[in-house]
């Protein structure tokens, strides 16, 4: 391996693991998320420059935070009107390399939490996290919000605004206030678990597993505050039963393969049981008179129902469609109407699932699955010039390339 492709590899390596890492440590110390973002940002550029004469150091993500402290320091010296931020931070401040921090580390998650801040819109919360925490591009966030990138932009940039003029404190909430902002924080974990699930940037790899990995810690860190709340436990449920399935997505080719055609054998078993007890926990409350299921314990017993059997073709799909009645009553969205509309097809067939998907038309027309949905149902019920211009359509709007790579073999073997 050329140096060049050795310092392309460690670089691409250490901004994965991290970036997050960086950023809430800076946030935590300077109390201002632009110069944390900005720092963080211009240390990776250093480095870009630099590695390639001087050699990866040994421990790249040291190199990386104390090589984004001392330029926050410069910059806060070159600014007289921060004069005491300034002073704050020398004090702060010595030359001695940071050593990379290990799992216990809750800087990430404090940034999570100052990140979901009641005071800001609850859009913005998710959007402002997924960037500053999750390192995810403004393109990809906005992917996963279906909305334009300069619209997501303005979006992030009005939420540092608003934790700036209202002076929302860098520190960890008190146990009180942490209910109130856990509906952000749940939604940025699994956003972020989603990206790493199925990652959407063009230059991405298709599957992200340190995103997922990731996603995952915290939410079991969450879990650890928050013992009691239902939907922490769901959505740790639906992690594990979703990341249990991982090393069998993507075939040799870099192809994605589909839930009935994975190697059940393959899937981590530890992973699943872990999984279906939460599940089973949760049910048991739920028995009791103890509160209603949520989204993500509706959506945990989903998954749970398909990774119970061992063969795709024993999944009890009237039992997920009635999951999905039961979701759709709390989360009437398109894109659950949809999924539920590809279970009935499975119960009821492909003609009902299809009529089921194009009265979603006009709310989901720009979103990738809707067209690989409608093209499957085409192709299974013959009419295969329409599911050739629906394929087409997915392949355009998708943003990955093992989900590419499956959608044009699946057009290519149409009839005709």
């Amino acid at each position: 391996m050329t140096q060049g492709a050795v310092v392309e590899a460690a670089l691409t390596g250490v901004h994965r693991e991290e970036w997050a890492r960086v950023v809430a440590s800076l946030a935590r110390r300077f109390a201002d998320l632009d110069l944390a973002e900005e720092m963080a940002a211009e240390a990776f550029a250093a480095a870009a420059e630099r590695w390639p004469s001087d050699g990866v150091p040994p421990n790249p993500g040291a190199w990386i935070t104390t090589t984004a402290n001392r330029k926050a320091i410069d910059r806060l010296r070159r600014e007289s009107q921060r004069d005491a931020k300034h002073r704050e931070a020398l004090m702060l401040y010595d030359d001695t390399p940071v050593e990379s921090v290990g799992a216990i580390d809750d800087d990430r998650l404090r940034l999570l939490f100052i990140c979901c801040h009641p005071a800001l819109a609850m859009e913005a919360r998710v959007a402002l996290t997924l960037r500053m925490l999750g390192g995810l591009t403004v393109d990809e966030i906005a992917r996963a919000f279906l909305v334009g990138e300069a619209a997501m932009s303005r979006r992030i940039t009005r939420a540092k605004d608003k934790i700036r003029t209202a002076r929302i404190p860098y520190r960890m909430p008190q146990a009180q206030d942490l209910p109130a902002r856990l509906d952000g924080v749940l939604a940025v974990l699994y956003l972020v678990f989603n990206e790493g699930y199925l990652a959407t940037g063009d230059t991405s790899q298709p599957i992200r597993r340190d995103l997922t990995t990731e996603a995952i810690r915290l939410t079991r860190l969450t879990r650890s505050l928050l013992p009691r709340e239902g939907e922490v436990t769901g959505l740790l449920a639906l992690m594990l039963l979703i990341e249990a399935r991982a090393a069998t997505r993507l075939s040799k080719s870099g192809e994605l393969v589909r839930l009935d055609e994975q190697d059940r054998g393959s899937w981590d078993r530890a992973m699943i049981d872990e999984g279906i007890a939460l599940v089973r926990e949760r049910l048991d409350v739920v028995a009791r008179g103890d509160g209603m299921p949520g989204r993500y314990q509706i959506l945990a017993a989903i998954n749970a129902v398909h990774t119970s059997v061992p063969d795709a073709r024993d999944t009890d799909w009237s039992q997920i469609v009635e999951l999905y009645d039961q979701l759709t009553l709390i989360d009437p969205s398109p894109v659950v109407a949809l999924n539920r509309a590809i279970a009935l097809a499975e119960l009821d067939g492909p003609s009902v699932g299809l009529g089921a998907v194009d009265r979603l038309t006009d709310d989901l027309d720009g979103y990738h699955a809707f067209h690989a949905a409608r093209a499957d149902l085409l192709r299974r019920l013959g009419r295969s010039a329409e599911a050739r211009e629906a394929y087409d359509r997915a392949i355009a709007l998708a943003g990955n390339s093992a989900e590419v790579a499956y959608l044009a073999r699946r057009r290519g073997q149409l009839a005709g």
